[in-house]
């Protein structure tokens, strides 16, 4: 980086103090940068300003994004301009590790500006559809900003090794053969990550679905996809972290997808009512083929079931067209009692457990007991 033009301007001004000429020449690059970057700060913020209000979300990322990524680019160019300077004045050898410093601020700036770029486009996308009533798959648009980050983190870090002088193709060769060996000690590691690349890829729950699994006590609503954890909410509201490799090791059953929800109860009603059975289930059926509530697409099934030990048991069996949970309480709740008004109008009764003793009277008795 040429620094001539500002030596020989000093020298017509101060003279020839080397000291000086050094010192004038530091002092006015850093309090060049410091005036360009307070000029900077202050248009990008009327600028991000501005974008705020335009309908497309992309300006507003880009300028938010590159906000505090420029500040800091304009110091690494500053103080590498300054340390030069020093570096003429003084011939140290220490100051020979600028240029890579330089080059690596650099590249780690780009690298971080196009990270937050990435995260702001991402909450801007699911925003702007959440503001229009659409629906919109977290998880996928969470999975595709997690991938774009690993890229330039990735990208980053290899064009820095490259900047310093080490070779790629050394390095990918060395990844290669010592991945064998990380592989084997980060078994469990390496499993949750595809465990978590599965979960992205196949989608058998997205965030907000409730899930639960019948091989292990998992129960409760995912918050969180992460490349090792899912972190899921239980009902009595404690968070439970599970690792992600255990996704491909057991079934997961998502309620939150089901199309009904199932009201099936048995209703009894006393033996010395049999003969008022058959209109009791014609009634309660269409009773249920007249609720609003009720899908009519779906199986529907009220017959007499069994004869169970103090009862006469009548199925009842259908299903809600929501799939809220107090929703569907207060529908079966509504079914239940219209039900056993049905009973009581029919001037029959609901069962409960009852037993008939039957006793004999003494000269029934054959002559060997008496």
């Amino acid at each position: 980086m040429k620094v001539d033009w500002l030596e020989t301007l000093l020298t017509r001004v101060v003279g020839n103090d080397a000291t000086l000429l050094l010192v004038l020449q530091v002092f006015l690059v850093v309090l060049g940068v410091v005036v360009a970057n307070f000029i900077l700060r202050r248009v990008l913020a009327r600028l991000e300003a501005r974008t705020q209000q335009t309908s497309t979300p992309w300006d507003n990322a880009l300028v938010s994004a590159a906000r505090q990524p420029l500040t800091v680019v304009a110091w690494v160019l500053g103080l590498s301009f300054a340390a030069r300077i020093v570096e003429k004045g003084t011939d140290a050898t220490v100051f020979e590790i600028i240029d890579p410093l330089r080059v690596i601020g650099v590249i780690a700036c780009i690298a971080w500006f196009l990270v937050r770029f990435i995260g702001n486009v991402q909450e801007a996308i699911i925003a702007q559809r959440l503001a229009r009533g659409e629906s919109i798959d977290r998880t996928t648009v969470d999975a595709i900003g997690k991938l774009l980050r690993i890229s330039v983190l990735i990208t980053a870090a290899l064009v820095g090794l490259q900047s310093l002088g080490f070779s790629i193709s050394g390095v990918l060769a060395f990844g290669g053969i010592g991945g064998i060996a990380v592989g084997f000690a980060a078994k469990d590691l390496l499993a949750n990550f595809f465990g978590g690349l599965m979960v992205y890829l196949d989608r058998p729950f997205a965030v907000g679905d409730w899930i639960r699994s019948p091989d292990k006590d998992i129960e409760g609503t995912v918050e969180e996809i992460g490349w090792r954890l899912t972190r899921i909410r239980t009902f009595d509201k404690r968070p439970l972290y599970v690792p992600n490799g255990i996704f491909a090791q057991i079934a997961v059953e998502n309620p939150s997808r089901m199309s009904n929800r199932r009201i099936r109860e048995t209703v009894g009603v006393r033996y010395d009512d049999v003969a008022k059975v058959a209109a009791i289930t014609a009634d309660i059926k269409a009773m249920l083929r007249s609720h609003p509530e009720i899908d009519q697409q779906q199986t529907m099934i009220v017959n007499l079931e069994q004869f169970s030990a103090s009862s006469l048991d009548i199925l009842v069996y259908t299903f809600t067209r929501t799939t809220v949970w107090v929703e569907f309480h207060e529908i079966k709740q509504d079914v239940m009692l219209t039900i056993a008004e049905i009973v009581a109008r029919h001037g029959a009764e609901i069962a409960f457990p009852t037993r008939t003793l039957h006793v004999t009277s003494g000269h029934d008795r054959a002559p060997s007991e008496r």
